[in-house]
């Protein structure tokens, strides 16, 4: 796959696209372009912290167990999209098929059994939890765990000199032929100094 990304040099929350770029038509979409220590920040500013990964897990699931997604075992069903995810072959068509092509306004869809939105896809979200490349083969079996802590330090064999924490639930970018990330049990590392225009984060008191 060719690289399609692009480094934006200027482009931060207040700024997204770049100089130049502002956040006037943006007050109801989710803030993106936040690094981890920004979002632990925002959270103390605000009497807050960020989820632990097994919190926002619980969170995500929407009361159910054992179902592919957060609302039960099919992507769209009867047709109706759920989530804000990509229709199309990523990266060179996006279908917009869910009325969206990039991030959705907040409360685009309904929300989960607590009151939750968008829980999964539209943007990833931040995690406190270290990221572990192996961290759920490292849980004994048949065992089950209260609130499990996360790993110690961060660990990801593809990427070894890179320190991640988790962030969950995927993103817009997200689609059937790749990522596919827009699941309650689905987790990626993320290095905690950079942001991107699909990683945001939610609070938790």
């Amino acid at each position: 796959m060719s690289q399609w990304w692009n480094w934006v040099p200027g482009a931060n929350w207040k700024h997204p696209e770049g100089p130049g770029s502002d956040i006037k038509d943006k007050m109801n979409l989710p803030v993106v372009h936040i690094a981890y220590e920004d979002a632990l920040a925002y959270c103390k500013w605000a009497g807050k912290r960020l989820p632990t990964e097994a919190e926002w897990e619980i969170a995500a699931r929407n009361c159910l167990s054992q179902k592919r997604f957060a609302w039960g075992d099919e992507l769209t069903p009867k047709g109706k999209y759920m989530a804000n995810t990509w229709q199309g072959n990523f990266p060179n068509v996006n279908k917009g098929e869910d009325g969206f092509k990039g991030a959705a306004p907040v409360k685009s869809y309904e929300p989960n059994c607590y009151g939750l939105y968008d829980m999964i896809a539209n943007v990833w979200e931040w995690t406190s939890d270290w990221y572990d490349a192996g961290a759920y083969r490292k849980l004994p079996v048949n065992q089950t765990i209260s609130n499990p802590k996360g790993p110690v330090k961060s660990n990801d064999p593809e990427d070894p000199y890179a320190v991640k924490r988790v962030v969950r639930g995927g993103s817009f970018l997200c689609a059937d032929n790749y990522c596919v990330n827009y699941r309650p049990s689905a987790r990626r590392g993320q290095a905690y100094d950079s942001g991107t225009s699909n990683i945001g984060f939610r609070c938790v008191k």
